[in-house]
């Protein structure tokens, strides 16, 4: 029986990660609505309902994962810190 909630820890972990990188499929998704054959009214809702599925999907999957990974995976995932990883990665290197 103790075995039960480390098993369904892991699977809502395993689930938690799955939603917080289909998250990030769902932030892609908005740059390609433009050129589907719809009207601006459907591109327009389109567009907000792929961010508003993307951030529930992210916040549902960081509550699942824990505050620390999810940082750890935004964080890594932010543009703007890629400059930033790539220099001391170089640094380290020397």
């Amino acid at each position: 029986m103790q075995n039960e909630p480390k098993a369904t820890k892991s699977l809502i972990y395993k689930v938690g990660m799955v939603l917080i990188i289909s998250s990030f499929i769902f932030w892609v998704l908005p740059m390609g609505i433009p050129f589907l054959p719809l009207t601006g009214k459907g591109k327009a809702i389109g567009i907000t309902s792929t961010l508003v599925i993307a951030e529930v999907f992210f916040w549902i999957g960081a509550i699942m994962v824990g505050k620390e990974a999810a940082g750890k995976i935004r964080t890594a995932l932010n543009p703007k810190n890629w400059k930033r990883r790539t220099a001391e990665r170089q640094n380290d290197s020397e």
